[in-house]
């Protein structure tokens, strides 16, 4: 049995630890806000470009239409773009989209492809270490950016292009969680490349209309495709960042809950243990003063 001591100080430990939570969990509800607030302000930009793009798209085929859009004509080399956080301590978050992206990694090798990872956070990259070191391609370090913005995805984007223009792969797709709730973060696959709308995006209805671009379809999608890459890639990037910092606050919470809890436990068992030692301290002085 524990001495009141070590009771103590086990329970001003947990106290400590309660302390940290709590101000963790404050802290990720600050910063939730205003990572919801970015990732639903980027959303009608995206939704509208993937509009545009869908419509573009329809009137380009073949040879001619830019690299981005028809791909290397081959299926055969995927490259899984998996976008995770820096930092842990958010319950389920990391662990749901690596399972996604591993999923889609066994689908593909059952199928006889060859696959490729670049790894945009380091959770995930350690995570996908243990089973698929050698598939590991690339990482993007998100460390330095204080705050998920235009640079970040400018990173993730050049890396992909980079890869992309040395014909390392065929089809590219992206791994995120698309933030839901609070409590509900939704892992999602995205191709990036070959691209193409996202589904249930259909073009704009131009009402019968019919339009003549200067300069052409192709030459405004060759301009166009990269700037719906690194949008896609900032969307994914602030939806992430939302989901973490909402699963942060879900998973601190419960963290404090249970502190509470462990707290008073810890506290119902000292006190037996100090009425124990009571009662025994009584009972030898009583005895010693019969023995008199």
């Amino acid at each position: 049995m524990p001495s009141l001591k070590e009771f103590r100080n086990r329970i001003a430990s947990v106290k400590s630890t309660q302390k940290i939570t709590k101000a963790m969990q404050m802290v990720a509800a600050a910063k939730l806000k205003r990572s919801q607030s970015a990732a639903e302000a980027a959303r009608p930009y995206a939704d509208r470009m993937a509009r545009v793009i869908a419509n573009l798209a329809g009137a380009v085929t073949g040879d001619s239409a830019p690299a981005l859009l028809r791909g290397s004509g081959k299926d055969q080399v995927h490259l899984l773009v998996v976008m995770t956080s820096e930092r842990g301590l958010c319950g389920g978050f990391n662990t749901q989209i690596v399972r996604a992206a591993r999923e889609r990694i066994d689908e593909l090798l059952l199928a006889g492809k060859t696959v490729k990872i670049l790894a945009v956070g380091k959770k995930g990259r350690d995570q996908l270490r243990r089973l698929h070191a050698d598939k590991i391609v690339g990482y993007v370090d998100l460390s330095g950016h204080r705050n998920v913005g235009t640079d970040a995805a400018h990173a993730v984007s050049e890396a992909l292009l980079e890869q992309f223009n040395a014909g390392a792969f065929d089809v590219a797709t992206m791994f995120f969680s698309r933030f839901k709730s609070v409590i509900s973060q939704v892992p999602t696959a995205l191709q990036l490349i070959p691209a193409r709308a996202p589904e249930g995006v259909t073009p704009p209805d131009l009402k019968g209309a019919v339009y003549e671009y200067e300069p052409s379809e192709e030459a405004i999608l060759e301009a166009l495709l990269p700037q719906y890459l690194n949008g896609q890639i900032l969307q994914a990037l602030l939806e992430n960042q939302a989901g973490f910092y909402g699963a942060q606050m879900s998973a601190m919470d419960n963290a404090t809950r249970n502190a509470g809890d462990l707290i008073r436990k810890l506290t119902l068992r000292y006190n037996r243990q100090r009425q124990a030692n009571i009662t025994k301290e009584l009972i030898e002085i009583i005895s010693g003063a019969e023995a008199l």
